[in-house]
């Protein structure tokens, strides 16, 4: 059990968290979640048909198709009900990911077509207004929605997550410190949510403000041991913030149901190239940080002065950001840092097998992010049409 009990002591929390573990992954295993909006392909708004897809879905076989046994992708509902989410299995690396996605979208697509629906990838909807979107049954929304009120009815964003698996408790909080210093990579790749409401935000990701708005959400804690998480789940645990680790919806978190580090701080994307190609440089960094960590010539973590400036950063600017790389203070353009990077991620791709998906990292760069194709489509419509925004990050065919 994970959940503490409602009415529990201080006595039974604390035997409850002595009791939570980190299930060691056997491999450095990789899994993908990517949600995806529904929208009407006449008006491009956002439509509450996430419950009808999801029927539809289930009346064909499981999403995806078993391959050796071992993996299978998925579709499952989120937090409103214009959204669903696709979900890879335990893959070992990002092409497989690629494939469960290749497999899981063609199925969704399918029943989206059945319904007359089309499949938004952007992180933010361009025009939506949050007010006119409804929340899914269930009570863990409920609850979500009960506690943060206004600000979690504001949740009209749409995400991708990677998880990847780590062998060891102990090697957690270095890991997810480290990985710290890249967010504003992964934020300033994946940005594609300029517009709120109507209007241009002045954000390359105002998705990536406006999640961190929940009381448990944004940047995590920079822990330096396993223990010190446990006394904090402790603290928050008797005090009512969360009654699960899995209400700490962190920018880059543990799963203790997993075994995994989970990677959230990017925005929605429209290709499932590009969710590869995200997921390959996460799996890598990883690996490279973890391989680090063994051999102790991991780089001390950034302060968290420098972690916040630089969320900042690469939400304001994107592709255009200049961050801070290091305890130094020295400071590049990401694209430039983003690039050095993929080089030197190259012989653990090898390793990994995802040459190809790292690669596109680059075709990424190249194309230009999503929140620069979606206010050139607005520019480019006589009208300055936000429809063309949203048109520009549907989900690629």
């Amino acid at each position: 059990m994970t959940t503490v009990p409602e009415g529990a002591g201080p006595e039974e929390v604390a035997a409850l968290v002595e009791s939570l573990t980190f299930p060691p992954s056997a491999a450095r295993t990789l899994g993908v979640e990517w949600e995806l909006g529904l929208v009407d392909p006449e008006s491009l708004d956002l439509v509450p048909r996430a419950k009808e897809l999801l029927e539809l879905t289930e009346e064909s076989d499981t999403v995806g198709h078993a391959r050796q046994g071992t993996r299978r992708g998925s579709v499952t509902k989120e937090l409103l009900t214009n959204t669903v989410e696709l979900m890879t299995g335990v893959c070992a690396n990002a092409a497989e990911a690629g494939a469960d996605l290749t497999d899981g979208l063609a199925h969704v697509r399918a029943a989206a077509d059945r319904l007359g629906v089309d499949l938004y990838g952007g992180g933010s909807h361009p025009s939506a207004r949050w007010a006119d979107q409804e929340v899914t049954d269930g009570q863990r929304y409920a609850t979500l929605i009960d506690r943060t009120q206004w600000w979690g009815r504001q949740m009209v964003i749409f995400g991708v997550h990677v998880h990847v698996g780590v062998r060891s408790a102990a090697k957690v909080w270095p890991l997810v410190n480290g990985l710290l210093t890249y967010h504003p990579h992964l934020t300033a790749l994946s940005a594609s949510s300029p517009y709120w409401a109507g209007d241009d935000t002045g954000y390359a990701s105002n998705r990536t403000m406006l999640f961190q708005q929940l009381p448990t959400a944004g940047l995590p804690f920079q822990f330096e041991t396993w223990s010190q998480y446990r006394a904090y789940l402790r603290d928050v645990f008797v005090t009512g913030v969360v009654s699960d680790p899995s209400e700490l919806r962190w920018d880059i978190r543990p799963s203790l149901r997993l075994g995994t580090i989970e990677v959230r701080a990017c925005d929605g994307l429209n290709r499932v190239e590009d969710v590869a190609a995200v997921a390959a440089l996460i799996h890598c960094l990883v690996r490279h940080l973890e391989d680090r960590l063994d051999d102790g010539t991991l780089p001390p973590p950034l302060p968290p002065w420098h972690v916040q400036e630089n969320k900042w950063r690469a939400a304001r600017y994107g592709l255009e950001a200049i961050i801070i790389k290091d305890v130094a203070s020295r400071e590049a353009l990401v694209t430039d840092d983003l690039l050095e990077l993929v080089e030197r991620l190259a012989p653990t791709a090898r390793r990994l097998g995802c040459e190809a998906e790292l690669g596109g990292i680059e075709d990424m760069v190249r194309a230009g992010g999503g929140y620069q194709r979606m206010r050139a489509a607005v520019a480019a419509d006589p009208d300055g049409d936000l429809r063309a925004a949203t048109r520009a990050m549907l989900v690629a065919r």
